[in-house]
């Protein structure tokens, strides 16, 4: 699950499934939802996406490919979850109210996540690498 194709592939799939059941709970009982409700769960699931994959991005090895995978995997993921809201509420982006201010956000803070964490990777190795022989005395 380390690997961010993988894990847009999850989040993709857990919007399709949340985004069907909500479908049929509205066949049953219509007025179940608030018509931007699928805009609610896109965002949502891209944030989770966006934390979940900044999180796991420590264990990489080689960042660079790591972060190369997870650009793309966002904007596909970032795609798929708007595809899919706009096919289940009939609603744009654009018409959506403040959901586009949302997915500009995401998107944003998806990247200040990644860069923070692999500013803290790089803290931590330059402290691992340091030699601490004896503690500084105060005079």
């Amino acid at each position: 699950m380390s690997s961010p194709i993988w894990q847009a592939v999850v989040v993709l799939s857990a919007t399709a499934i949340i985004l069907t059941g909500n479908w049929l709970l509205n066949l049953l009982s219509p007025q179940f939802s608030d018509a931007l409700f699928p805009w609610s769960i896109a965002s949502a699931f891209t944030l989770f996406f966006a934390l979940l994959n900044s999180l796991l991005s420590l264990r990489a090895d080689s960042f660079a490919k790591y972060w190369q995978a997870s650009m793309y995997s966002y904007v596909v993921l970032a795609f798929g979850t708007g595809l899919l809201a706009w096919a289940f509420s009939g609603i744009a982006v654009g018409k959506a109210g403040s959901y586009k201010w949302i997915y500009i956000v995401v998107s944003i803070g998806f990247m200040v996540f990644l860069s923070m964490v692999n500013f803290m990777k790089i803290i931590v190795k330059f402290a691992e690498k340091e030699e601490w022989n004896q503690p500084r005395s105060k005079r």
